[in-house]
């Protein structure tokens, strides 16, 4: 199979074949309504676990139990899952009992948006709308199936998929969906920080991220997930250099900007000031001092709380606490600016200055002065082999400890600005500027 699309047909045709029903469901389906590739293809039958495996017996069951079997293929595993209708969902997340479901009908009726609750037959190119999900796409509206606070108080989660699918999709937020969400905002601490992380990073990196946080702010949602980032609004910056408006605004600028950004540096510009509104102070000028590292330490403190990777922290981390950095470029010695360009994933340190200044002031004269240099400079010249090592203080008659560590700059400092060229030179250097005492 050559792509995931032919593979869960040929999935729907086997199935069909062995007297089942077999649909196409969900969000493959919204993509395909309007015209967008979907990512994955999954199926809803009225053919048992059991039965399904029966058929294809390299299924993977490990959700079998909640009716759901993934068959493998090579263009990508395929959910195939059987029509269920769900109890009680006492845990605000998982439903008590799971039991199965006698029609498509059913099996629809108990899913989160209308949107989401399209069937397509793909053998007879025929979709099944049980709930209104094709007129709520020409109205480019997002609305529950059935009561907002019933779908919601089953998933809280489903609160932060409501403001991911409008924002991406530039939808509507139903009013009473809207408002139970308002109502039960304060419930998604119940959900795992994990799942909240994950439906965050989506809002920032699927489209339209500027939405989506306006929309989390609306429903009362961002004061319960990212109170730091709140607590941003009404935070007011110095009019000659932030034009704009306050930290909010300038935020919201930068999210505005993001295309298809890694997880790491849409949450950097998310976080990049959330260090100016507990260091705000007023002296003859708007000032926040020290907000960078205070930023950092938040930023930390953040990524923390939301599960985030040991990995992705410290990217984030390193955004927030060298985001400022550019401002200096131009004055900064010729070996500082090399290992300024050589830090690891700088090319999200500079998309973030770049989104920072588009933002506020507008002058990217930094940036592109920043741009050019790592373009121009050859990367053997931003991060040559080293002309002198450990190994070599040692054999001269250094001891070991922290004046090797400075040495060793001293001397990679004089290379990257061209001073020296070879060993001799360094240890020439070395000799001259770290004499060993005479004994």
């Amino acid at each position: 199979m050559d792509n995931k699309r032919d593979a869960a047909v040929e999935i729907l045709r086997r199935l069909a074949a062995a007297g089942f029903e077999a649909y196409l469901v969900g969000g493959c389906v919204r993509d395909l309504v309007m015209g967008r590739p979907p990512k994955d293809f999954d199926i809803a039958t009225n053919a048992r676990p059991d039965q399904v495996v029966e058929l294809f017996p390299e299924s993977l069951t490990v959700g079998a139990q909640f009716g759901v079997v993934i068959v493998p293929r090579e263009a990508g595993n395929v959910e195939v899952a059987t029509y269920r209708s769900d109890g009680r969902y006492a845990d605000g997340r998982h439903p008590d009992e799971v039991r199965f479901a006698p029609s498509a009908e059913a099996d629809v009726r108990r899913r989160d948006f209308t949107i989401n609750g399209l069937l397509l037959d793909p053998l007879r190119n025929q979709v099944l709308d049980y709930v209104g999900g094709q007129a709520d796409i020409r109205a480019r509206r997002l609305r529950t199936i059935g009561d907002p606070f019933e779908r919601f108080s089953e998933d809280r989660l489903r609160m932060l998929r409501a403001v991911r699918f409008a924002a991406r999709l530039g939808f509507a937020l139903d009013a009473a969906a809207r408002e139970a969400i308002q109502s039960l905002a304060a419930e998604i601490h119940q959900v795992s920080a994990e799942r909240v992380r994950d439906e965050i990073l989506k809002i920032l990196t699927e489209g339209n991220a500027r939405r989506g946080f306006e929309l989390l702010d609306e429903t009362g949602l961002l004061a319960e997930v990212l109170p730091e980032v709140k607590r941003m609004q009404g935070v007011a910056q110095p009019p000659e250099f932030h034009p704009e408006g306050d930290v909010w605004v300038h935020t919201l600028l930068m999210l505005e900007g993001l295309r298809d950004s890694s997880p790491a540096l849409a949450l950097g510009v998310l976080l990049h000031d959330v260090g100016k509104p507990p260091t705000f102070t007023v002296r003859e000028r708007i000032r926040f001092d020290h907000h960078v590292e205070v930023g950092a330490r938040m930023a930390r403190e953040i990524c923390g709380r939301l599960r985030l990777s040991a990995r992705d922290t410290e990217r984030v981390v390193e955004l927030v606490r060298h985001h400022l950095r550019f401002k200096d470029f131009p004055q900064m010695r010729r070996s500082t600016q090399l290992r300024f360009l050589r830090m690891e994933h700088f090319s999200e340190h500079l998309e973030l200055h770049r989104l920072d200044c588009l933002a506020s002031h507008g002058d990217l004269t930094n940036y592109e002065l920043a741009r050019r240099m790592l373009a121009e400079t050859p990367p053997q010249e931003i991060k040559p082999a080293p002309l002198l090592r450990g190994d070599d203080l040692i054999a001269r008659g250094y001891t070991p400890g922290p004046l090797f560590k400075k040495i060793l700059q001293f001397v990679e400092d004089a290379q990257l600005e061209g001073k020296i060229h070879t060993g001799t030179d360094a240890q020439r250097l070395v000799a001259e500027e770290f004499p060993l005492p005479r004994s």
